[in-house]
């Protein structure tokens, strides 16, 4: 549930890769919120820039990538000791600018794992194959809570019976070849919550795993969020999942948001063409038609990075272009609704 508290306010975002073919605008001028307790929705196809956004709130973006421009401020609470006159400790919100922090620097570190954590896509190809899960988990523990190896080793235990992990006493000395996907991902999950952190972004943690495994990660996740009170930012291309898990969502198409809005908004008056036309894709159960129709998909695909289009970067696949004005001007981030905003300009005031 959705605190009046801000967690994390990134503003103007934008994070370019510099290559010899040329520059690709991975993340081009992206605004959203995430408040605590909220779970944000980020969706949109392969391409659009959702991973990259997730890398610069973490301040771990690949070489030759960086962040050029833009603000991601975190606000931290921090406990206040009580008075002398015996009052009651309260909390005092500490404002970091996380763009002004050295990558590598001790505080970002010290920020990355503690106050943010991610859970990959991909458990295998983040997970050590010659380390046990154990090992793996109790390196964080001891990184950021500084305890020995023992207490290491029993808050390793603990974790990985927070997420349902099967018998955590015998297998935590497990290698990650030795366990299914499900259960790897439960221990990546371990490892991301090991230091109770304020938001875990979850990149497509379910993409892997049958619909058996992934509707047990998901109600894991939703219990974990509620035990634990953080938020969620949660990148998928399953609207599916975004309707069963998210209060919030943002649409991105080519490194923008193009929409914001919440879920009952998203899936009952979506506004963008691109937003439109993602919903239509969807396979529905139950609708009964004279007759058999082939799935709709979205038309063309996601533009070269090297050439995006003039105007707005949708309109080569948009069945609602306006010629002479969609592919020549820029479209506005405007707001329609009170809390629904999108980047169109059918919707220009």
């Amino acid at each position: 549930m959705k605190q009046d508290q801000l967690l994390i306010s990134v503003k103007d975002l934008r994070t370019y890769f510099f290559l010899d073919e040329g520059t690709v605008r991975a993340v081009d001028g992206v605004d959203f919120n995430i408040w605590y307790g909220q779970t944000l929705g980020v969706v949109g196809e392969s391409g659009c820039g959702k991973s990259v956004t997730a890398r610069s709130i973490l301040r771990i973006v690949p070489r030759p990538g960086r962040i050029v421009s833009g603000e991601i401020t975190l606000y931290r609470k921090c406990d206040r000791s009580p008075s002398l006159r015996g009052e009651n400790p309260s909390q005092q919100i500490e404002e970091i600018k996380l763009t002004d922090l050295d990558p590598t620097g001790r505080e970002m570190c010290s920020i990355r794992g503690t106050e943010i954590a991610l859970v990959p896509q991909e458990p295998m190809a983040s997970l050590s194959p010659v380390h046990s899960i154990g090992n793996q988990i109790a390196e964080v523990i001891m990184l950021h809570q500084r305890v020995d190896k023992h207490t290491a080793r029993a808050r390793t235990i603990e974790m990985l019976e927070l997420v349902g992990f099967p018998k955590p006493k015998e297998r935590v000395d497990s290698l990650p070849h030795q366990l299914s996907g499900g259960l790897r991902q439960r221990a990546v999950i371990a490892m991301a919550l090991c230091c109770h952190p304020s938001l875990l972004i979850a990149d497509e943690p379910t993409t892997a795993l049958d619909v058996t495994t992934e509707a047990q990660i998901l109600r894991l996740l939703r219990n974990l969020q509620s035990e634990l009170g953080m938020a969620i930012m949660y990148i998928t291309h399953n609207l599916g999942v975004v309707a069963q898990m998210c209060e919030d969502v943002i649409v991105m198409y080519m490194g923008r948001v193009v929409e914001e809005t919440s879920v009952d908004a998203l899936f009952h008056s979506p506004l963008h063409p691109y937003t439109q036309a993602l919903l239509r894709s969807i396979p529905r159960l139950g609708q009964k038609t004279r007759e058999r129709r082939r799935l709709e998909s979205i038309r063309g695909t996601v533009p070269d990075p090297y050439a995006i289009p003039k105007g707005c970067s949708f309109h080569p696949r948009c069945h609602q272009r306006i010629r002479g004005v969609c592919d020549q001007q820029e479209p506005p981030y405007v707001e329609v609704e009170p809390g629904h905003k999108v980047r169109c300009l059918l919707y220009q005031p």
